[in-house]
């Protein structure tokens, strides 16, 4: 393969580039086949016209991207992943933003450990690096490209946008089948060190030090959430509010309230509305050393369940005038969030006062996706040798399958494994599975080939939730009762709604009775939600409302609490609660 500069200047070899779109697609593949034969065409015309055959030439130097570290910079002096993204030529942005992207968007990714040795020299990626979708670097079509290198640098937070990331500027080049060699590419900038986002009228922004989370790594740990207020919260310094865990989708971070409080944002205009109840939001943050954390406590992750309700939690209840009882203190969420949520309030009963989950991640084993953990040998395949699903479109045929997907966050990981690579399936193998031996997170099934460990999956048992609500039910049923809320789309894009079936026929049958709640939307999807915000905080509301006033409190202290109903002459929200 040549590559060229845009500016047709000849360059060296470089690594590949694919789009999920490509390997879905069968019309994708036809169309690149016409191309190359065309091209193939075009060069035997060229020939003619020359008016004598093409040379004969040596075989082609393999082709690979050379990174070396930045001048007077060494390698950093702990294991990194570097990266490279190769986007199509025509795209906008920097490759490097579309690195995490399974599916519409999808890039082709390059990557590579980089060794703890802090010496200066150039680190190559050729056929031998990890790669995806391709099966190696020489699979890369025919076209014009734009590569850039990343280098995986923040211990912390596991992800390309994180702070202190090297960087470099994207080089445009051509691809063609006849001359290969290395393209050099720049690796000599830095994202941006971290500084928590401007506060605003209703938004506030903590990073708080977890005594808990610093202990288990060795090192400094910070929990970084974002807090919403109620209206009237600085007018009313006595007032004390519910608290509202909000947990987003997989890597949902904390800032993501700034959008929300902005003027014409749905959610601000629910927010502030005069009849919704004044509570104060905290929204968590989806990043950790090892992917999303999942807000539980983890034998890779560490105790981020523990940190949050014995110290993230209460320090916001003390700044922020929350009323700290369990009936006033609620969780919520989608997706990734919607399995938090639930867990939380499974794993904490006597914490909090009700979940609310939506589309939650598989909550019974037995249907994690579209695997069976306890009776399946391979996740890759399905018992007939199909490849399986991992995600579906709308019209059910499959988007990308779960090999493609774990392929991907292969590429990502550090020892060319999904298990450190912190994407979806690596954080809840983290999350869930033991330690191996060399104190990395034991793998759930191979990254390669996919047959599962039936040792690992025996491990994961406790975050098992429906079987662990049958197994411990005579104790947890009467503290639950009337406390979950769960709802998910029949055509959930990732299969979630089978897991939730297993959830309700357990709670329909359960006794203790369980009085939950939970939805299913035929023809829905992903994401579906069949109440707002102002819907759901008055849900929550009415469960405060329930709440038995201590003993010897008075009706002023209780209305402080926020246990009554606001005045009707509030000038602060016009008779709003």
């Amino acid at each position: 393969m040549a590559f060229r500069l845009t500016t047709g200047k000849s360059l060296e070899p470089r690594s590949p580039s694919r789009r999920i779109r490509d390997t879905l697609n069968p019309m994708i593949g036809r169309r690149t086949r016409w191309f190359l034969g065309f091209a193939a065409l075009l060069a035997g015309l060229a020939g003619l016209f020359r008016g004598h055959a093409a040379a004969p030439s040596a075989p082609p130097v393999p082709l690979a991207f050379a990174v070396a570290a930045p001048p007077g910079r060494s390698w950093p002096a702990w294991p990194t992943r570097l990266l490279v993204a190769v986007a199509p030529g025509s795209s906008d942005g920097e490759p490097w933003a579309a690195i995490e992207k399974v599916g519409p968007g999808e890039i082709t990714v390059l990557g590579i450990d980089v060794p703890a040795s802090g010496k200066p020299g150039p680190v190559v990626l050729d056929h031998a690096a990890a790669i995806s979708p391709w099966n190696s670097l020489g699979e890369l079509p025919p076209g014009k490209y734009r590569a850039q290198a990343l280098l995986m640098t923040n211990r912390d937070l596991w992800r390309p946008d994180a702070p202190g990331n090297w960087i470099g500027e994207p080089r445009g080049f051509t691809v063609d089948r006849r001359r290969a060699g290395t393209l050099r590419l720049p690796l000599d900038g830095m994202l941006p060190a971290e500084v928590l986002p401007p506060e605003s009228d209703l938004v506030r922004f903590r990073k708080i030090r977890s005594e808990k989370l610093s202990a288990f790594w060795g090192r400094e740990m910070f929990v970084r959430v974002g807090i919403v207020l109620p209206r009237g919260f600085d007018a009313e310094a006595e007032r004390r509010y519910p608290l509202v865990v909000h947990v987003g989708g997989y890597g949902a971070r904390f800032d993501r309230v700034a959008q929300w409080a902005r003027e014409g944002n749905a959610f601000r205009r629910d927010w502030m509305a005069y009849d919704t109840p004044r509570m104060v939001l905290v929204a968590l943050d989806g990043a950790g050393p090892l992917g999303d954390p999942y807000q539980v406590d983890s034998e890779n992750h560490g105790p981020w369940g523990a940190a949050l309700v014995e110290e993230i939690l209460p320090a916001l209840e003390r700044e922020f005038r929350g009323m700290g009882r369990p009936w006033a203190r609620f969780t919520m969420g989608g997706s990734t969030g919607g399995w938090v949520s639930f867990a939380l309030q499974v794993l904490y009963p006597d914490r909090f006062g009700g979940c609310w989950s939506g589309y939650p991640d598989p909550v019974d084993f037995r249907d994690f996706q579209r695997v069976n953990l306890h009776a399946d040998a391979n996740a890759f395949v399905e018992s007939d040798g199909r490849e399986r699903a991992s995600a579906r479109l709308p019209d059910g045929r499959t988007q990308f399958t779960m090999r493609h997907e774990v392929r991907h966050e292969n590429v990502l990981g550090l020892g060319d494994s999904y298990t450190r690579g912190g994407g979806q399936w690596g954080a809840w193998n983290a999350t869930f599975g033991p330690r191996a031996a060399d104190g990395t997170p034991a793998a759930v099934w191979d990254p390669r080939t996919g047959r599962i460990d039936p040792a690992v999956v025996r491990a994961w048992s406790r975050y098992d939730l429906v079987p662990l609500l049958a197994a411990h039910w005579a104790t947890l049923g009467p503290k639950l009762r009337g406390k979950i809320h769960v709802w998910v789309g029949e055509d959930d894009a990732y299969f979630l709604n089978h897991a939730v079936h297993r959830l309700d026929v357990f709670l329909r049958e359960a006794q203790p009775p369980a009085d939950a709640r939970i939805l299913f939307g035929p023809g829905r999807g992903h994401g579906w939600e069949p109440v707002g915000w102002a819907g759901r905080l008055k849900e929550m509301q009415a469960v405060v409302d329930r709440g038995a006033v201590d003993p010897g409190e008075s009706a002023r202290e209780a209305y402080f609490r926020g246990r009554f109903p606001h005045p009707a002459n509030c000038p602060h929200c016009k008779g709003g609660p």
